[in-house]
């Protein structure tokens, strides 16, 4: 690239940068509201929610980049086109084209970063964060046991617990276990701990009573210093992982195994969202190409560009909303997958037939004539 050319892509870059770190920066804000949950309710490691957090950070900075795109090209060609440095570019014999051009790389490059990240990062990320969920689930304590609530983590089983502390002990423990015909059985525990056997979850409860109805109606109660109650047959643990639609690579999108019920009731939207992954970069070239075109496109304006900024936005608005929608759409309809690529693909055309429309019209310049001083005669 030549020296003009550097300059207007860092003019370009060091915006697009900051604006994409701004909006990520706020994405993950809200993803950390959303995982306080996990953080409060199951008592986990505030590590690992940061892990979960960060793991899905790739897919938000795919929906992110072309917005920071857009608000980062109308920021800086509005200042460039305001302080004449493009119509200086004009002036000097530069063509429309070459002007425009770093902009135009800068869009590929972010375009061709989106799609490594849509394909290859996303899914693997993805899929760590799945396990690591699916390996939560599994901590029965966090499960099963929420401190002052009653929970039913398993049909027929009810659980309350006054609280848990920091060491793993379950104090002042209810649990009622639904029998046939009414013959529930209830047990209560001064303190119990959960625990494994034999591969098999075991709660050992101590200083309790176990009341059950017997088959004749009569209430027998039994009291206990100890006592090992066996999960196993109450909870059942499913420890396969399924992934969803973004958990999945590229070719398990387009190719599924049909041979399984689920992949072959969801052809539809698993061909969506692969058709989805691909058309993503293509919004990085259209909200570039239609800043270009809101900026440079018409007439220089002195007071700035602020109508024609806020109609950028909102048909940026308008393209995005409609590729979500078609996306929706080609769920149920395979063959409306060519929407996705469509919309972008359309606002690129109409911006390029703004850009490339006519001539540049540049400011009313002055010419200033220096007279030469006249010869003074000699004395």
């Amino acid at each position: 690239m030549r020296l003009i050319d550097r300059y207007l892509f860092r003019q370009l870059l060091a915006p697009t940068l900051l604006a994409a770190a701004a909006l990520s920066a706020l994405g993950v804000v809200s993803q950390s509201f959303s995982a306080l949950d996990i953080l409060v309710n199951q008592r986990q490691n505030p590590l690992l929610v940061a892990k979960i957090i960060l793991l899905a950070t790739p897919h938000l900075v795919v929906l992110i980049l072309p917005v920071a795109i857009l608000v980062a090209a109308l920021a800086a060609l509005n200042r460039l086109h305001t302080e004449q440095e493009i119509v200086i570019c004009f002036a000097g014999g530069m063509s429309r084209w070459r002007v425009i051009s770093p902009a135009i790389r800068l869009a590929v490059l972010a375009g061709l970063f989106s799609l490594a990240l849509s394909l290859w990062v996303q899914p693997l990320c993805y899929r760590i964060m799945r396990q690591t969920l699916e390996s939560m689930r599994a901590d029965l304590a966090a499960t099963m046991i929420k401190p002052g609530q009653f929970t039913h983590p398993a049909p027929g089983l009810t659980v309350y617990a006054q609280s848990i502390d920091d060491e793993g002990v379950i104090h002042n423990l209810f649990i009622n276990l639904a029998g046939t015909k009414g013959r529930d059985r209830t047990v209560t525990a001064r303190e119990g701990r959960l625990q494994k056997r034999h591969n098999s979850p075991v709660l050992v409860l101590r200083h309790g009573s176990n009341q059950e109805f017997s088959t004749a109606g009569v209430l027998n109660f039994l009291s206990f210093d100890e006592y090992v109650l066996d999960l196993g047959p109450l909870v059942s643990l499913d420890r396969t992982v399924r992934y969803k639609l973004s958990d999945r690579y590229l070719h398990e999108l387009f190719y599924p195994d049909l041979r399984q019920g689920w992949e072959r009731a969801n052809r539809g939207p698993l061909l969506a969202e692969g058709h989805s992954r691909l058309s993503a970069p293509l919004y990085d070239l259209a909200f570039m190409a239609m800043a270009l075109a809101g900026v440079i496109g018409g007439s220089f304006s002195r007071i700035g560009y602020g109508a024609r900024i806020a109609t950028v936005a909102g048909a940026a608005l308008v393209v995005r909303t409609l590729g979500l929608g078609a996306q929706v759409a080609a769920g149920a309809q395979p063959s409306l997958n060519v929407l996705q690529y469509a919309a972008p693909l359309i606002a690129m055309a109409i911006a390029a037939a703004i850009l490339f429309a006519g001539p540049m019209r540049t400011p009313r310049t002055v010419r200033l004539t220096v007279a030469e001083p006249r010869p003074q005669p000699v004395s």
